[in-house]
């Protein structure tokens, strides 16, 4: 009876570290912290119920009031489970741009999904849920910048690494920054209790925000006031919008990156694939990213260097990307000949 769950939020957490066998390279260790094992297969699950149970406990979320997020996806599905779960109707605002498969789940979890035009991209999403929050009242959870989203994760993420790696070595973390509180939570935990570990921040080759050394222009409060000049589109949803958030910028401001690692779109969605083909794991481009960089990163490890990558979510949610371009729905020629290959039950 101990091990029975009182909701699905109690199964949020404690994801599992995996080894990477055949992508990696001979002589270092590459391991993934897999967080498609959380209830709505991702990271954000994480951020989802940090933010909510921190407006509740502060009183900024009333009973029954409605909570509202600007999200490229990952983030409004963990707060509609979440929402769902604890009886409060949910809002999602999303650029046009992101995957339809997002969409579809947030609405079949109760949520209601508005969308933004794609040219105003990630700040005019953002723009928009202050917008509707000032207008009706709702709770807006604000993920770049509430301090919440990196305190959930110095409470979990961090403590599952830490307990991980007791005893062993932890020569690398490697990580994208989406809002950046992962990085943040995870990153200053790192920094006190294991300061030989090697933070790695990566981000798309093509829109280098932070390695760019300009300055993001915020409103007063911490929240984006104009796309990053530094940004170009690249496909991997969710890893680095056209700004740099705040909590971003507050881990960078703590030293929390001993270095930023440009990855390329092509390697994101290869990496990907192969882990699919490779080593099982069903992970999406912003996945793929991440162990791009790793693989980067055990390219130039001493021998017996320990390498952990943040895997943040699921495959399934990118099915209309470029990540399954040439993936078909119906038997190809190899698959065919398979079939022909014996008398029966054919479709010739």
């Amino acid at each position: 009876m101990a091990d029975l769950k009182q909701s699905v939020l109690e199964t949020i957490g404690r994801t599992p570290v995996i080894r990477i066998n055949r992508m990696a390279p001979k002589g270092v260790n590459l391991f993934a912290k897999v967080e498609s094992f959380n209830p709505l297969s991702s990271v954000k699950d994480r951020l989802a119920l940090g933010v909510i149970e921190a407006a509740e406990a502060s009183g900024d979320l009333q009973p029954g009031q409605t909570v509202v997020e600007a999200t490229s996806g990952n983030t409004g599905i963990g707060l509609a489970m979440v929402c769902a779960a604890k009886g409060y109707p949910f809002v999602c605002v999303m650029a046009e741009s992101f995957s339809v498969e997002r969409r579809r789940i947030m609405r079949f979890l109760g949520a209601k999904v508005v969308l933004t035009p794609a040219a105003q991209k990630g700040s005019g999403m953002i723009n928009k849920a202050k917008e509707l929050a000032a207008e009706h009242g709702w709770f807006l959870t604000r993920q770049f910048e509430n301090e919440a989203n990196a305190d959930t994760h110095s409470r979990t993420t961090a403590v599952e690494i830490l307990e991980a790696f007791e005893g062993e070595r932890l020569d690398y973390w490697v990580t994208g920054y989406g809002t950046g509180g992962t990085l943040k939570g995870v990153g200053r935990v790192l920094r006190k209790e294991r300061p030989e570990t090697r933070i790695i921040l990566c981000e798309p080759d093509n829109a280098q925000l932070v390695s760019s050394g300009v300055e993001q222009e915020r409103f007063d409060d911490g929240s984006p006031a104009a796309s990053h000049p530094s940004f170009s589109p690249h496909p991997m949803q969710g890893w680095t919008p056209d700004f740099i958030p705040k909590l971003t910028e507050d881990a960078l401001g703590l030293s929390l990156a001993d270095k930023v690692l440009p990855v390329n779109g092509r390697d994101a969605l290869a990496a990907s694939l192969n882990l699919a083909r490779q080593e099982g794991i069903f992970a999406g481009i912003s996945s793929g990213a991440t162990l791009a960089g790793a693989l980067q990163v055990c390219a130039t490890a001493e021998p017996g260097s320990n390498i952990l990558c943040m895997l943040p979510d699921t495959g399934e949610r990118y099915m209309s990307t470029p990540l399954f371009e040439g993936i078909p729905a119906d038997m190809d020629d190899a698959e065919l000949e398979i079939s022909r290959s014996t008398p029966n039950y054919r479709f010739d």
